[in-house]
């Protein structure tokens, strides 16, 4: 029995312990307590080496060099394919993980995958965080880790973010279901990642989140750094021999009126005339200092025709009225009705004598503007056999009709544009296609596939050879009239592009995006050269300054952000706007930016003033003047000084406010003498509104 019972209690080897005290041996407790001690510590080390052989198993693992690159470029593909909504906010974790596997790499010595892994993957972070990318690279050996301030400081703190529930759980199940321990032992070791309740609004595309806290006391936003790349931003260097030719056609020009007027008994010959050569040579030397060279953009060789339109270009400058605060623009409404909110996209021509509309029902229609009749070709004519412009007036139809329908594409048309010299536009549909037709003959001459998504938007660069398109595939492309597929694939943004302008010298794309942010792109090399965050919805429409310098943006958070294109930077938000703003344009002179959308106004703004200062002075100069007051008058509170003085800037930079009965404006465009052409589709209201 007490055999029995001490074998329960553990005290194994009792029955060879009873045998020794029947041979007489003296058994003391302590040989028995000593016996459990014995067969207790025999597991516990069996136990022991069990959980060190695993233990090592894992570090072993961990260790493994491939595991890195793995693990970490499953999750950047998990993250680029997950939901807009969430992208944002788990996009924030990649970089804090990318920067300690990269240093885990380099401690445990393995360089040359430490070098693939910076290399495969540092351009996901170069827009944010150059600086820190540059010194990191520097970090080459394990004893750098040690001697690096930058190393130590990532080593020694932890990055700090903000999640809301729904994408940190997401996160977190994700490395728990594909056991990613990894990076699971890099987030809790190196990740302070705190949980906030609802969604963070203030996120711009994973660019400036509210979320990134990062080191304390490191600067975590670096765009600044990423946005001083050298942009040349001047208007196209003409080529000498194009150069020359206009020259002498603006002498001959002027030798020609100056010798009419010297016939006309009535022209006052004291009064001084106005030379188109003048007007040329100061064109060319002022906007040609800092621009492209003839060679960094290939243009098809130049006609008589390229040479007409110079000449037509300069006599309009002689027209332009100069806009200003005292000048408003002239303001042409052209009005859709009975479009049943079929109408997408409007069009305009830059001479005001074409318009076009984009519609649902998947065709494009196609007006005169001058009160003529539209003439294509007759319906026994192949536009084939026509062999010149000649040829094709003959060809024509007769007597023509009011308007030309465009039948082609197989979804709702999203976007128009016109080439500068009117005789071709280009579409773009839901039915991922984009097709070129001819305003001669009205022809569906070229059809573009490339895109794999939704085609939002389109626009000609400004020398017609040139178009672009941005789509819900995330990306932007270049494309050219001889080339049926696209030149150049720009991808950066994490959702749909839904907005495409050329800068006007071509060497640059402006695109906006459902991400929040605009971005600069170099069309001879695809890359990104500036990156603006700062909008808080959707961007829906860009516009760039004749000049070049600036940029304006707008979309679904109903302000507009005026950018400098040479530093990056946001020189001011313009506010007034009650809905969605669908078009910006510049006024020719650069001096002035109207805009519209759906609040059914056209605002026209002053982009000279600096706001940041007048906001500044106004409201110092409020909070003296009630510091100055008797003690007993009441003294108004900071924030009615603020919407006070927020009333008088909207009123300083926002000149003129044009409303419409009912017709939200889709697109508004300035001619080359300064007549501003606004156009959209009336939308009874509703029996049920009031």
């Amino acid at each position: 029995m007490v055999a029995s019972y001490l074998q329960k209690k553990g005290y194994k080897a009792t029955e060879a312990i009873f045998s020794r005290e029947a041979k007489g041996e003296k058994i003391s407790l302590d040989d028995i307590l000593g016996e459990k001690s014995t067969n207790i510590k025999d597991e516990q080390q069996e136990a022991d080496t069990s959980a060190d052989s695993k233990q090592h198993q894992e570090e072993e693992e961990e260790e493994d060099p491939e595991l890195y690159d793995l693990n970490y470029k499953n999750l950047r593909e998990w993250i680029e394919n997950s939901l807009d909504w969430y992208k944002p906010e788990l996009r924030s974790v990649l970089f804090p993980i990318f920067v300690h596997s990269y240093l885990d790499l380099v401690s445990k010595s393995q360089l040359e995958k430490a070098k693939q892994f910076m290399d495969t993957y540092k351009r996901d972070h170069v827009e944010l965080h150059t600086p820190d990318l540059t010194i990191l690279e520097a970090v080459t050996e394990p004893h750098h880790i040690l001697e690096n301030e930058l190393a130590q400081m990532y080593k020694n703190n932890k990055y700090n973010l903000r999640m809301s529930g729904v994408p940190f759980e997401l996160f977190l199940n994700y490395l728990q279901d594909n056991k990613f321990m990894l990076l699971l032992r890099i987030v809790n070791q190196y990740l302070n990642i705190q949980v906030v309740h609802g969604k963070l609004l203030k996120s711009a595309g994973g660019l400036e989140l509210d979320g990134v806290i990062g080191i304390t006391g490191h600067q975590t936003q670096q765009l600044e750094e990423f946005n001083r790349q050298p942009v040349q931003l001047g208007l196209n260097q003409l080529d000498s021999n194009f150069k020359e030719e206009i020259e002498n056609t603006l002498k001959e020009i002027d030798r020609a009126k100056k010798e009419e007027n010297s016939k006309n008994d009535n022209f006052d010959q004291s009064e001084p005339t106005i030379s188109l050569l003048d007007t040329f040579k100061k064109y060319v030397q002022e906007y040609t200092a800092d621009g492209p060279a003839p060679d960094d953009i290939p243009l098809p060789p130049y006609r008589g025709t390229d040479i007409t339109a110079q000449v037509e270009y300069l006599k309009s400058i002689h027209h332009r009225l100069p806009l200003s605060q005292s000048s408003l623009p002239s303001i042409c409404c052209y009005t859709f009705h009975n479009t049943h909110d079929s109408l997408n996209c409007i069009a305009t021509t830059k001479d005001a004598t074409l318009i076009a509309g984009g519609f649902s029902e998947s065709y494009v229609k196609i007006w005169s503007l001058k009160g003529e009749k539209l003439k294509s070709l007759r319906n026994t004519i192949n536009p084939a056999h026509v062999n010149d412009y000649n040829d094709l007036n003959r060809q024509k139809e007769r007597h023509g009709s009011e308007y030309k329908k465009l039948v082609g594409h197989s979804g709702p048309v999203y976007g128009l544009s016109f080439s500068p010299d009117k005789k071709y536009l280009v579409s773009c549909s839901e039915d991922k296609t984009t097709r070129l037709w001819s305003t001669q003959t009205f022809t569906n001459l070229v059809i573009f596939k490339g895109h794999n998504s939704p085609v939002w938007d389109v626009d000609f660069g400004p020398y017609g050879f040139y178009f672009a398109t941005g789509a819900h595939d995330r990306t932007a492309r270049l494309w050219s009239v001889d080339h049926i597929n696209p030149l150049r694939i720009f991808a950066g943004h994490l959702s749909d592009v839904d907005t495409v302008k050329f800068h006007p010298n071509s060497k640059y794309l402006v695109t906006g995006s459902s991400d929040r942010t605009s971005r600069l792109w170099d069309v001879q090399t695809g890359n990104c050269v500036r990156v603006f965050t700062g909008h808080t919805g959707s961007i829906k429409t860009v516009a760039v300054s004749p000049n070049g310098r600036l940029m304006a943006s707008a979309g679904e958070d109903k302000s507009i952000m005026l950018w400098d294109l040479g530093s990056g930077k946001r020189i001011k938000k313009l506010t007034g706007h009650t809905g969605f703003i669908y078009s910006l344009s510049f006024s020719a002179d650069s001096s002035v930016l109207v805009s519209g959308g759906s609040d059914n106004a056209v605002c026209v703004w002053d982009v000279n003033t600096d706001s940041t200062n007048a906001t500044y002075m106004d409201t110092t100069a409020s909070q003296n003047s009630f510091n100055n007051n008797e003690p007993k008058r009441p003294r108004l509170d900071d924030n009615e000084i603020n919407r006070k003085s927020k009333r008088v800037h909207e009123s300083q930079e926002r000149l003129a406010v044009f409303p419409t009965k009912l017709t939200p404006l889709y697109d508004i465009r300035f001619t080359d003498r300064n007549l501003c052409i606004v156009a959209g589709a009336y939308t009874p209201q509703k029996a049920n509104e009031h």
